[in-house]
C-alpha cells in the first residue's frame, strides 16, 4: 500500500485569486485534474491524496490545491456561503492556471466545493468524482456523530491531539490501525496554526438560510447537471451518511454510484488501489 513517502516531486506555487493566496502543487501531464481535499482539522491537498497522486499523474496533469482556509492557502472562509466561497476560489485558480475546463475530484468538503462549482458553471467541468461529499441531505436529519466531532474540534476546551486522533481513528476511517501516528501528528500541527484557530474554515451554520443553501438535494439545478459524475461512498462512513450516494444517483442525470464495503469516509486513503483504478478509468472514459 502507498504511503506519504510515495508522493512524487511536485511543482509548488502560490497564486493570487481576488487578493487571497492559494497554494497549489502539481505533477504529471495530460488532461487536467484538480484534487480537492476534505475539511477536517489539519487537512491539506497533498496529504489528503498522498496515496493517489503518483498513480493519477501517470496519465493526467494532477493539480492539488490547498482549499481556501487550509494548509498554505490564505485563511478564512465566508460562513454565510462556504461552498460558494470555496467554489469561487477554485474557479479563480483555474482562471489563473489558464484552464477553461478540468476534471474535478472532491472528498467531503472538497466534494461539496466541486459540486457547487459544477452547478454554478457546468461548462468549466469535464467529469467529476465525488467521495462522500458534504451537503447531501444535511437538512433532512441530525448531524452524524462524525460530523459533530468535526464541528466541535475548535469549540469547548479547544483543539488537542487527543480530539484529533479520536476524530480520525473513530470517525474518519473504518480501520483505525490503517492511519499511522505520523498522519495524526502532522494534521494536529496544522490544525493549531494560530490563523486557523482564529478563523476555523468549517463551522456550524449560523442561520437556517445558510443551512438550506448548503443542502444540494434542495437545489433544482441538480437534476439538470450535465456533468458525468462518479460517486464513491464508504459503506461505513460515519461523517456523511452513505444514503447520500443514492440521493445523488437518483437526482443527477449522468451518475454512477459505487458503495465501498468496509470503508469509512476516506475512500481514497483507505482503498487507494480501488480508488485509483476507478477514478482513472472514469476520468479517461474507460467505463
Amino acid at each position: 500500500m502507498s504511503s506519504y513517502t510515495d508522493i512524487p516531486k511536485m511543482q509548488e506555487l502560490w497564486l493570487d485569486v481576488d487578493g487571497r493566496r492559494i497554494f497549489v502543487a502539481e505533477t504529471g501531464e495530460g488532461p487536467p485534474v484538480l484534487l480537492l481535499h476534505g475539511g477536517g482539522p489539519g487537512a491539506s491537498g497533498v496529504s489528503n491524496y498522498s496515496r493517489n497522486i503518483a498513480r493519477l499523474a501517470e496519465e493526467f496533469r494532477v493539480i492539488v490545491p490547498d482549499l481556501p482556509g487550509y494548509g498554505r492557502s490564505s485563511k478564512g472562509v465566508d460562513g454565510t456561503d462556504p461552498f460558494g466561497h470555496l467554489a469561487h476560489g477554485i474557479r479563480g485558480l483555474m482562471d489563473r492556471l489558464g484552464l477553461d475546463r478540468a476534471h474535478l475530484v472532491g472528498n467531503s468538503y472538497g466534494g461539496a466545493c466541486a459540486l457547487r462549482l459544477a452547478l454554478d458553471t457546468p461548462e468549466r467541468v469535464d467529469r467529476m468524482v465525488l467521495m462522500g461529499p458534504g451537503g447531501i441531505g444535511t437538512t433532512r436529519a441530525l448531524p452524524t456523530p462524525g460530523l459533530t466531532s468535526l464541528l466541535n474540534y475548535y469549540s469547548g476546551d479547544g483543539p488537542s491531539r487527543q480530539k484529533l486522533e479520536e476524530f480520525v481513528r473513530t470517525y474518519l476511517v473504518f480501520n483505525a490501525a490503517d492511519v499511522p501516528d505520523s498522519v495524526i501528528d502532522a494534521r494536529y500541527r496544522d490544525s493549531i496554526d494560530p490563523e486557523v484557530v482564529a478563523a476555523p474554515p468549517l463551522r456550524r451554520p449560523r442561520s437556517l438560510r445558510t443551512l438550506w443553501r448548503m443542502d444540494f438535494t434542495r437545489d433544482a439545478r441538480l437534476s439538470r447537471l450535465p456533468v458525468p459524475t462518479l460517486v464513491l461512498w464508504g459503506a461505513s462512513d460515519k461523517v456523511n451518511r452513505p444514503s447520500g450516494g443514492s440521493m445523488l444517483a437518483e437526482r443527477l442525470p449522468d451518475c454512477d454510484l459505487y458503495l465501498v464495503a468496509n470503508t469509512g469516509h476516506w475512500v481514497q486513503f483507505e482503498r487507494p488501489e480501488l480508488f485509483n483504478r476507478l477514478c482513472a478509468d472514469f476520468l479517461a472514459a474507460r467505463r
